[in-house]
């Protein structure tokens, strides 16, 4: 009886393997004894994030947990999180803020094996942060909306300002957007370093502009839907909204406008080092992770990357000569945000 019984264990143990080998699907990998898993803020578009995040998942079995929040909120959330981090990398978001990120002590230096397929001048000289993909500030006007309020697209800085389209512009708010930080950087620059003259023209573009959101993004959305005529946000944005059906038109500024260099960095004392290098370097090097980006009509800055036939690209429009470093510079950021709170967001 007793060797029946043991005869019966093998043999039960043995289905439980083939059973076991079986369930497993083609081509996935198999299961860890204990499963990975990796923590992340996602500065971008959210179905580009669900996207990227869910095919890095099939690839490697690495579940991402993930929370979407615009430039700004990460850094706050990076700050209050400091002495107890609760996510491993930051993904996307404006240069700027990678830049402000470093000054800060809130991310940590990676130096991957793919980083020389991004130019140099696209990366951190101490591989703090790593470019992604560039995307310059543009107007995008709701076309029957603009109609019914009989008003003509802007094409221009100098355009914001005229008095038909007060209470008619939308934008984001500097202290939770890269976007709008941007702006604000842009005018300075526009305007050869004198501040006084840039915060006047942001003085009286303010007296234009209905309500500042909190990310990048929604101002375009709500001139897709027709809730406002016209929004100040980034191309890539705006081209995917049209491309989906918005009846729109997109202008770059005459005068010159600025850009976005989106980046990536990993957060000092993030919980999940060797989880979050093996993220950075597949958003780097995959041609799945590529083809995503290129697909919501992102220009790429690696090198030979292809781009989409729709996307924007700085060579197609007048840009301005923009100061990275002075502009990422935390002394310089802080000053600016106080300025514009005081001058124009705690006087609505």
């Amino acid at each position: 009886m007793k060797k029946f019984l043991s005869v019966l264990a093998i043999l039960l143990m043995a289905a439980g393997i083939v059973f076991a080998a079986g369930g497993q699907q083609q081509g996935a990998p198999a299961p860890a004894a204990t499963a990975q898993t990796l923590s992340v803020y996602a500065s971008m578009d959210e179905t580009m994030a669900r996207a990227l995040v869910e095919q890095f998942t099939r690839e490697t079995g690495i579940q991402v947990n993930w929370v979407r929040l615009s430039g700004g909120e990460a850094l706050a959330r990076m700050e209050a999180e400091r002495a107890n981090p609760q996510a491993s990398l930051w993904l996307g978001g404006v240069g700027l803020d990678h830049i402000t990120g470093k000054a800060r002590g809130l991310t940590t230096p990676y130096r991957s094996r793919f980083a020389p397929e991004i130019p140099a001048e696209f990366r951190d000289p101490d591989d703090y942060w790593i470019g992604l993909y560039v995307g310059p500030l543009t107007f995008v006007t709701n076309l029957d909306r603009a109609a019914a309020l009989g008003l003509t697209p802007p094409t221009s800085w100098a355009d914001l300002l005229r008095p038909e389209y007060r209470g008619h512009i939308r934008m984001p708010n500097p202290n939770t957007s890269g976007t709008a930080y941007n702006v604000i950087t842009t005018m300075r620059t526009l305007y050869n370093g004198d501040e006084e003259a840039a915060f006047d023209y942001l003085r009286r573009l303010d007296a234009n502009i209905d309500q500042y959101t909190r990310s990048g993004a929604a101002p375009g959305q709500s001139v897709a839907t027709g809730e406002i005529p016209i929004a100040i946000g980034y191309a890539h944005d705006q081209v995917r909204l049209r491309h989906e059906g918005a009846n729109t038109v997109i202008h770059a500024p005459s005068e010159g406008t600025g850009f976005e260099l989106a980046s990536m960095s990993l957060i000092n004392g993030g919980r999940e080092p060797l989880e979050a290098r093996q993220l950075f370097d597949w958003i780097v090097s995959s041609p799945n992770s590529h083809r995503i980006f290129v697909d919501y009509y992102l220009v790429l800055v690696r090198h030979g990357a292809e781009k989409h036939p729709l996307a924007l690209g700085l060579d197609e429009i007048v840009t301005i000569n923009q100061d990275l470093a002075w502009d990422g510079d935390s002394v310089n950021r802080n000053r600016l945000l106080d300025r514009w709170n005081s001058e124009i967001g705690d006087r609505r």
